[in-house]
């Protein structure tokens, strides 16, 4: 009960500061196991995510900071989230992500590790490539424009919603990874992950992919659309 109040409280706050716009929201399945990977810009992008992916079996991850504020500590409790310590690679805590996603959980996570200072996209870190190869879960690709919090914050504070996107891709499964050229397949694979979520981004997000040969690849297809900015923003 209290977790359903939660996520009714999550959708309630998101809507009242941020005015959504979501493309492609059909390429999400509604059940089994499945990660969502995105761009980071702000503290809200994972809350918008689980604001529209109406799933009951979300696995939260929260760094491990957060656990020495009281309230923070308590609301992760509330969800059974999973604190991270983003600086150390800790295999108790792929154990136990890997073990929820195989009952079917559903993972909101960005291969980014961190927040963006610029708004453009970071190279991309292993660890979800490798949860989703080890899993056999898809990855859905997710690009979120306009929620920087240096746009958010001073809309806020004089009561205005701020314009948001949010574009979702293609799943991709990855086969699993053998014992030859482990890293080297593993790259290609946080390669994919971050070029997919390029694609979905405005040439001026895409950061340390924006000359990548592999999102070249993408946008060179015949049926790709190039994502159109939010003029809101462009005009700040």
């Amino acid at each position: 009960m209290l977790e359903r109040f939660v996520r009714l409280l999550n959708r309630l706050l998101i809507k009242a500061i941020l005015d959504l716009e979501f493309l492609n929201l059909e390429t999400a399945p509604r059940e089994g196991a499945l990660i969502v990977a995105g761009n980071h810009l702000g503290v809200l992008d994972a809350l918008i995510v689980y604001s529209v992916i109406d799933r009951r079996d979300y696995i939260v991850m929260v760094a491990e900071y957060h656990r020495e504020y009281a309230f923070r500590r308590f609301l992760a409790n509330l969800v059974d989230a999973i604190f991270v310590d983003r600086y150390q690679a800790d295999f108790t805590v792929l154990r136990e992500v890997l073990k929820r996603l195989k009952a079917g959980g559903v993972l909101i996570i960005s291969p980014e590790g961190t927040r963006s200072r610029t708004g453009t996209l970071l190279p991309g870190q292993p660890g979800t490539a490798y949860l989703a190869a080890k899993s056999g879960v898809s990855v859905l690709p997710v690009s979120i424009i306009g929620s920087e919090d240096r746009l958010v914050m001073p809309n806020l504070k004089r009561l205005r919603r701020s314009p948001v996107k949010v574009t979702f891709g293609e799943p991709i499964i990855f086969e699993p990874i053998g014992r030859k050229n482990r890293q080297e397949v593993l790259q290609n694979y946080t390669d994919e992950i971050m070029c997919q979520i390029a694609a979905l981004l405005p040439e001026s997000y895409r950061g340390a992919y924006s000359d990548h040969p592999r999102l070249m690849e993408i946008i060179r297809e015949p049926d790709y659309k190039a994502p159109e900015p939010i003029m809101e923003i462009n005009n700040n």
